[in-house]
């Protein structure tokens, strides 16, 4: 086991607890011990459980079987460990990614708290499609965990959430949708709805307090403060859920704005700051130089500019599967920050799919595919996606290009202009 636990965090801890905790949760995993059972041990073995505890323990789950991300393990991972987990209060400041995370859920508990209302009342479809069109809002707290959080805690060692709270995080955004579809296609009453609603409403509570009782205390713990700090501009690009934020600039002013604006921050602004350490002048040192490119000249702005400007989202992961590059454009398909820069690719697609983008990869290194297309049928979007291998004149493998667009204009064109 010593050998398992890179982060330092980690290392400090009581390794004759961790397996102990460890040990409980697999019996109980394999039946060899009921709920009842496994929680009294885990009473009377254990004790006191920091977050940092438990997250620890999963690690080592996840490090001893890497393809356990199984749905049932996510939902009753707390149980055994009912009122043994107990984080501090962090104290953060307004405007911290965590911060941030912890409003977005008072703000969900609130929404609901009226649902629980409008349950005990006679089922009335507007109030019902008002509520759930503030609830569905918050998938963009998911994408900015998954393409956020998640990734800084990866860096750190720690990728358990990536492999196990991924499938959770999408089993209630399809919940989600699912209820919405069913109001808006107005075949909904009462049973059909609350059957749809009531689990949704279990899940995400369930899911916030996994969040606040182990996410977020171990993401204090794991991160260092200036990650943090960088972490804002990416948390921007993707935007909020119905909560206010501070505005952020690279020297800490801050302003309160309101919630759900994209920034767009790019490449130029994080290359102008690092040049300026070292009394260089973006402007005139490589903003201006014109660079001599396959089929033409361009300067390093113009290139920025064509980029941010197509009508197609591209993203490029090298030949070891890291995350490089992805365009900053205006509409984007699906949300994506400066987070997921230098990520493995595997990490960055839900359990589900994940086999799919590795068979991709695979088949595209070894030459026997050079392109995959999907498409993907939404109700009034029409989404295409294709993966190209990148090869170099020798044609060796150097990526894969992930080229992505809202078709769904296109295929209503019909005649000439």
């Amino acid at each position: 086991m010593e050998e398992k636990i890179t982060n330092t965090t980690f290392e400090n801890l009581d390794r004759v607890k961790l397996q102990r905790m460890l040990q409980i949760k697999q019996q109980y995993e394999k039946g060899d011990l009921s709920v009842d059972e496994a929680k009294r041990r885990m009473k009377n073995e254990v004790g006191r459980i920091s977050p940092e505890e438990f997250a620890a323990t999963e690690q080592l789950l996840k490090d001893e079987d890497p393809d356990e991300c199984r749905n049932e393990d996510v939902r009753t991972m707390l149980e055994i460990f009912e009122g043994l987990i107990q984080p501090d209060d962090p104290g953060l400041p307004y405007g911290h990614p965590i911060d941030a995370y912890l409003r977005e859920n008072s703000k969900m508990k609130e929404l609901l708290l009226q649902g629980d209302e409008l349950a005990q009342k006679p089922f009335i479809l507007n109030p019902w499609l008002e509520l759930m069109e503030q609830i569905i809002q918050y998938k963009i707290h998911f994408s900015r965990k998954q393409n956020q959080l998640y990734s800084a805690l990866e860096r750190q060692g720690f990728d358990r959430p990536s492999t196990t709270m991924w499938v959770y995080d999408d089993e209630i955004r399809d919940e989600m949708n699912n209820a919405l579809d069913l109001l808006k296609n107005g075949n909904a009453d009462a049973d059909s709805f609350l059957g749809l609603y009531k689990p949704m409403a279990v899940d995400l509570r369930d899911l916030m307090e996994k969040e606040e009782l182990i996410l977020y205390p171990t993401s204090l713990k794991l991160i260092p403060k200036e990650e943090f700090e960088e972490m804002k501009s990416g948390d921007r690009e993707i935007g909020f859920f119905l909560i206010d934020m501070p505005d952020y600039n690279r020297h800490g002013s801050a302003e309160a704005v309101k919630p759900a604006v994209s920034e767009q921050t790019g490449l130029m602004d994080d290359l102008t700051a690092l040049l300026a350490k070292y009394g260089q002048n973006i402007e005139t040192e490589t903003k201006d130089k014109v660079l001599d490119v396959a089929e033409g000249k361009l300067t390093l702005d113009q290139i920025n500019l064509l980029f941010r400007h197509l009508p197609v989202d591209i993203s490029f992961v090298d030949e070891n599967d890291l995350v490089k590059f992805y365009t900053d454009t205006e509409h984007r398909v699906f949300p994506r920050s400066k987070g997921v820069i230098g990520r493995e690719v595997r990490n960055c697609h839900p359990p589900k799919s994940l086999y799919l983008v590795e068979e991709i990869i695979e088949k595209f290194r070894s030459g026997e595919q050079s392109k995959a297309e999907f498409w993907i049928n939404k109700p009034g979007r029409f989404i295409y996606i294709v993966y190209v291998a990148v090869r170099d004149k020798d044609g060796t493998f150097r990526g894969v290009m992930e080229m992505m667009q809202d078709c769904t204009h296109i295929r209503q064109l019909e005649g000439e202009r």
